[in-house]
């Protein structure tokens, strides 16, 4: 290879020197042994100690970096020597001359160092990415800020519903029974020559149990009275309604007979799958819709499938789609996940997975028959049936 002429070596060494990140070469030896056969000048600022330092006692890189990377490091860089791929790493180092914490990202490619058996040269780039990475962990923890605040107010929002249920069929439900009552025991008190009363009582009447049949469908909506019966018990009986409010065909199956579900988890599951209904009586022109319960080791698993017109990925990333974000973000504040697929043959299947609490799930798992044989993985899923 001929040489480089001096004109183009002084301008990339002054484009080296001028760089604000640090350019390096690395070498890994056969035995373990690093080295940094070029170090730029950007090393002092970057790490707090100079190139002729680092050069002289390479492993000092390694100490800068925080306990908690190291092994992330080593195992990246292992990685990329094994397989002569892109070295790629983020970690923390701490700067003792600045008492000081940093975000390095470093970047190198590697080559066989053929005069050496089994060594791996990189050359790469170090850069500070600290302030960019404060800002991805502030964000991170705004998320995390913001997932705990809507699971609270969903929490509370239940609590509020559960109130307001109670009162409207105690207090109204009692009031208007009392009405009934009364007007019963007023109606047998009607002259029998006027007729036009009785006939007026008797639309009253009729009035008050159309008011509580309202009231009591009004209080369901709230809080179904069927999640004291469990999640099991609660989802065959929104099943059946919207069956019968809709005209769809529907079906559903349970791997186990009771699910012992805690009461927050089985309301936000619930309301996930209310909403999913309510989807699919919008939009998708279904005719049959397939749900199944299934309690494995470590997680619930509930599958909605519907024979309908499916969703349009574009549809899924609407910014206005806030019925399928809600039911995300529930299944999230669960710990768990929401995926939508297309079902064999058309529609649409829904899968939220919930993990459940170790000390709930080992006993639950205990309880539940052993899975079939041919299938080694505890929390398998198995791909719905179209409708």
């Amino acid at each position: 290879m001929s040489p480089v002429p001096p004109t183009i070596a002084h301008a990339m060494k002054a484009f080296v020197s001028n760089t604000p990140a640090l350019v390096y070469q690395f070498e890994l030896h056969a035995d373990g042994r690093v080295a940094f056969p070029y170090v730029s000048d950007g090393c002092a600022a970057l790490l707090g100690l100079s190139a002729a330092e680092l050069q002289a006692e390479p492993q000092r890189f390694i100490d800068l970096i925080v306990p908690e990377d190291r092994k992330s490091y080593l195992d990246a860089m292992h990685a990329s020597a094994a397989s002569l791929s892109g070295w790629n790493w983020e970690g923390r180092v701490w700067i003792h001359e600045y008492k000081d914490q940093k975000w390095i990202n470093l970047r190198s490619s590697p080559r066989p160092m053929p005069e050496q058996a089994g060594a791996v040269h990189w050359e790469g780039v170090m850069t500070n990415i600290t302030a960019s990475k404060l800002e991805q962990l502030e964000v991170t923890r705004s998320r995390a800020r913001l997932a705990e605040l809507a699971a609270h107010m969903e929490h509370v929002k239940e609590q509020e519903r559960t109130r307001i249920a109670r009162e409207i069929h105690d207090d109204l439900g009692g009031n208007l029974t009392a009405i009934k009552m009364a007007l019963m025991m007023l109606t047998q008190r009607l002259p029998p020559d006027q007729p036009q009363l009785a006939e007026r009582a008797a639309y009253v009447d009729s009035l008050v149990d159309r008011t509580i049949d309202a009231v009591h469908r009004i209080s369901l909506d709230l809080r179904p009275s069927m999640l004291d019966f469990g999640i099991n018990a609660a989802l065959e009986w929104q099943i059946k309604e919207f069956e019968k409010q809709n005209g769809i065909a529907c079906s559903f199956s349970c791997t186990e007979k009771e699910i012992d579900l805690h009461l927050d988890h089985a309301t936000a599951l619930f309301r996930i799958f209310q909403e999913a209904l309510t989807n699919i009586a919008k939009h998708a022109h279904a005719s049959r819709v397939a749900v199944r319960l299934q309690l494995l080791r470590q997680h619930i698993v509930l599958t909605i499938a519907d024979n309908g017109a499916g969703i349009a990925q574009a549809d899924r990333q609407k910014p206005q789609s806030f019925g399928l974000r809600g039911m995300s973000e529930r299944a999230q504040a669960l710990g768990g996940t929401m995926t939508l697929a297309h079902a064999p043959g058309g529609g649409t299947v829904v899968t939220i997975k919930i993990r459940l609490s170790s000390a709930k799930a080992t006993i639950m798992a205990s309880e539940s028959p052993a899975a079939p044989a041919g299938n080694n993985d505890p929390d398998h899923v198995s791909e719905a049936e179209a409708p």
